[in-house]
């Protein structure tokens, strides 16, 4: 009974773990996809709405889901509350971000690049930046769902494969 008990326990502790690895696979894609949507509305805000940028990231933190609207929440509040650049400001938020979310090097190297430009151009210029970071992000987003479609159901049945072998070892 106890060794049954044990390689129930065994299988799901490996399942849950591939279905972990499968969630950050697709979560990564979701968060990309916020991640421009996210710009584009940052870009509607500058462009048409004229928003101060500490105003417009903390409407953006009231319409994002987690881990993004922390992030922009963050961003906003620094921006207000302390004496800092926007670069250091947004390099500060996206340092927290990047301990938050399913995101990799590539795509917070993408960020702390725009951020870099953010706040320093014109309004036109500001907008090609956001432009050209969106097509960034594009690609960024398009690999995540070509690893997304290619790995996460191998890595689902892999836990619970692993986790049989291992009982069958073990027994």
């Amino acid at each position: 009974m106890i060794k049954l008990t044990g390689a129930i326990l065994i299988i799901i502790a490996t399942t849950w773990t591939g279905f972990e690895a499968a969630r950050r696979l697709s979560e990564r894609t979701r968060q990309l996809r916020n991640l421009k949507s996210a710009l584009l509305s940052l870009e509607a805000e500058i462009m048409y709405g004229h928003t101060p940028l500490h105003e417009a990231s903390r409407r953006l933190a009231g319409q994002m889901p987690e881990p993004l609207a922390a992030f922009f929440a963050s961003f906003a509040d620094r921006l207000t509350n302390t004496e800092t650049t926007v670069k250091v400001a947004w390099e500060d938020s996206l340092s927290e971000l990047r301990r938050n979310a399913a995101l990799k090097s590539g795509e917070l190297e993408i960020m702390r690049q725009f951020g870099e430009t953010l706040g320093r151009h014109d309004k036109t210029s500001q907008q090609k930046h956001i432009q050209l970071t969106i097509t960034h992000l594009e690609r960024e987003e398009a690999d995540a769902k070509e690893k997304q479609m290619k790995y996460e159901k191998m890595v689902k049945s892999l836990g619970f494969l692993s986790g049989l072998l291992l009982v069958i070892l073990l027994i």
